[in-house]
């Protein structure tokens, strides 16, 4: 069986055993050339600790416990009385910097949130720097019974750990310790399952390396499993190369429930019986930059860890074999009719593809071309359609997203392989009637003559974004549809989501700041036509660069962490952040007879009445409402009665109406 850590045993037999041994098990364990700094600080703490656990012998000792969802190790975790301690060691360091601080926060919090044996435990994570003078501390805990970062120059330790457990033994609200004689068997809590929900970007990056998407996602019985997905898409896949078939299928799920993630294993693998790669086309700019920039970064890094660095211009075009902007395709087969080379393209956001008339607008103005008669879909199935062997086209759909002008929903799709394409196998997910993907729509119809297959597989129906609230997208749903009644019920259920509201955004800023811990990401959203926020100092006009707002560490003032720079819908749209501060404008406002959808134009709103703009206003705020990993603040401005683009009447029915969905005020 393989462990989660190079060396593991009882404390009492570690103090017991020879040093040299224990150097040589880590040694043997550790996958890459072994540097004699590494080498110098295992020995270091090998000494540390068995000075310094001789008070704990009934605890259990883990060297270099892995961190799957990060690719990293903790250096050493004890579990001693019931009580997880996370000790990241700072060899020769005189100061506790605060990038050692995060990361020994990130350990103890991903241990908290996915390893199963560690959700009811109390877990301390404690940074060690080994020359640092001694350091006074106090114990806090945290809702989830993670506590505050402490601090050890590695000769206190033991006492440290010896206070943390007299603490907990007086404590009623933590969960309780055990006994000396009562320690669970020596691997039982580091073997029980771990269950990790990365982000987008981790994700990306542990495809790429080639994990399966099985090691990086979720599989509790409460969440629908990516895995099946995959298999699903990719059996159809088979079918389609061995019977010498053109195949669509068309994946839907709500919200943060894995699509993305799904497209991204299938590019990242071979397709079976080849060997060649899927690629991911998406027409969304900023996830294809954030993505391509987080892999390429994420491969310069490895490479120099293994004595082969390579520069950032190899790893951009590296990595652009397997993401790549559906526009540049798009273009590719307009400029030529051969072909393409891939046999299986997958299309995120597959919803946004242009309708007919703004795609001859583009065509004809941007591209040159002197006509262009087809819809974006129907384009995109004619280049596939050239192969003359096989292909399958994957279609990612997310309900109620379509958030720009001319973006066409699922019709154009099925208007187009009803119109041109009746030789195509059609898989669906069973889903495609529901309100967020039909607009209104009878798409059961359009597929009555069509050569359609129902795959339920193909549906993602729980948030793994949001795994402190599955049930937050149906909230969010609620929220826009105007019902706070509904809202207020499914609220009562996100008891691990913090949702707050405020008419101060600097209260919103340190809200999200005290929630905030490690590295976990947190940023500001609203509305691209939020601009009336100006006078709270956000200006949606002025545009982030997204590889630096989603990508840069907390000391760069271009990143989320700065709190300044604000992202829309259309930068954070598939992407997401830890903990988001939402404003809300005017533009989108509570009145008496529901949602009203307002545009700024010069010096004054505008109603909007055109349906699918408005839908593509209440789409954005979807967006917005859903990005947030761990919990939310909303803040709504109180107005100004001395600005009549902001009275306080365009903001205090829609702070009235989210309050009644029993969102709490600061």
């Amino acid at each position: 069986m393989m462990h989660r850590y190079y060396y593991g045993n009882k404390i009492s037999s570690f103090i017991a055993e020879d040093s040299q041994y224990i150097l040589g098990m880590l040694a043997n364990n550790h996958n890459f050339s072994l540097e004699q700094m590494q080498k110098n600080a295992w020995i270091r703490q090998i000494e540390n600790l068995k000075d310094q656990l001789r008070l704990f012998p009934y605890g259990h000792v883990y060297f270099e416990f892995t961190i799957p969802r990060m690719g990293k190790r903790a250096d050493v975790v004890l579990l001693i009385q019931g009580v997880v301690f996370v000790l990241e060691y700072k060899t020769g360091a005189e100061d506790f910097y605060q990038y050692a601080i995060d990361q020994v926060v990130d350990y103890a919090l991903d241990l908290k949130n996915f390893h199963e044996g560690s959700h009811d435990k109390a877990i301390v994570p404690i940074l060690i720097a080994t020359k640092a003078q001694p350091k006074s501390n106090e114990l806090y805990w945290s809702n989830d019974h993670v506590a505050k970062p402490m601090f050890s120059n590695c000769d206190d330790l033991g006492s440290l750990i010896d206070y943390v457990l007299s603490a907990i033994s007086k404590s009623t609200a933590l969960p309780p310790g055990v006994s000396e004689g009562d320690q669970e068997p020596f691997g039982q809590w580091s073997d029980t399952s771990y269950r990790p929900t990365p982000t987008i970007i981790e994700a990306a990056q542990a495809l790429y390396q080639g994990h399966a998407v099985e090691e990086i996602s979720r599989a509790d019985a409460g969440a629908k499993n990516l895995t099946h997905t995959a298999d699903c898409i990719s059996e159809i896949i088979a079918k389609s190369r061995t019977g010498g078939r053109k195949s669509i299928c068309f994946v839907t799920g709500v919200p943060g429930a894995g699509k993305t993630l799904a497209g991204l294993n299938i590019s990242t693998r071979k397709v079976e019986g080849t060997t060649e790669h899927a690629v991911f086309l998406s027409g969304n700019g900023p996830l294809v930059l954030v993505l391509r920039e987080a892999l390429a970064r994420d491969e310069v890094e490895r490479s120099r860890a293994q004595g082969q660095p390579i520069n950032k211009k190899a790893a951009i075009q590296k990595v652009s074999a397997f993401i790549q902007n559906i526009h540049h395709f798009r273009d590719e087969g307009l400029r030529s009719d051969a072909p393409p080379v891939e046999h299986v393209v997958v299309f995120d956001e597959a919803q946004r593809a242009w309708n007919q008339a703004h795609a001859e607008k583009f065509m004809v103005q941007k591209r040159g071309a002197s006509s262009f008669d087809m819809s974006e879909p129907e384009f995109l199935i004619s280049v596939m359609d050239r192969r003359k062997d096989w292909c399958t086209i994957v279609c990612l759909i997310g309900g109620g997203q379509e958030i720009n002008t001319g973006e066409a929903g699922l019709t154009e799709w099925f208007d187009a392989l009803a119109k041109r394409f009746r030789h195509w196998d059609i898989y669906h997910s069973g889903q495609l009637t529901h309100d967020n993907y039909s607009w209104g729509k009878d798409l059961g119809k359009k597929l009555t003559d069509l050569n359609a297959e129902e795959q339920r597989g193909l549906h993602l129906a729980v948030s793994v974004r949001s795994y402190r609230a599955e049930r937050l997208s149906d909230f969010v749903g609620a929220v826009i549809e105007g019902d706070a009644a509904r809202a207020r019920d499914i609220y009562s259920t996100l008891r691990n989501y913090p949702l707050a509201l405020t008419r101060d955004i600097q209260c919103a800023r340190e809200w999200l700041r005290q929630h905030a811990r490690g590295s976990e990401r947190l940023g500001l959203v609203a509305s691209s036509g939020a601009t009336r926020l100006k006078p709270e100092g956000i200006h949606v006009k002025a545009s982030i660069d997204p590889a630096n707002w989603f990508l840069n560490g907390k000391e760069d003032i271009r990143s989320s962490y700065y709190l300044e720079e604000v992202a829309t819908e259309f930068d954070i749209q598939g992407l997401e952040v830890d903990w988001a501060g939402v404003c809300w404008d005017a533009d989108f406002r509570m009145e008496r007879h529901g949602w009203g959808c307002f545009a700024f134009k010069g010096s004054k709103w505008q109603s909007i009445n055109d349906t699918y703009r408005r839908v593509y206003l209440a789409n954005a705020y979807r967006v917005l409402l859903t990005r947030a990993r761990q919990g939310m603040v909303i803040f709504v401005p109180k107005g100004d009665e001395r600005d009549y683009t902001r009275p306080p009447s365009f903001y205090n029915q829609t702070m009235a109406f989210l309050k009644a969905c029993g969102i709490p005020e600061l």
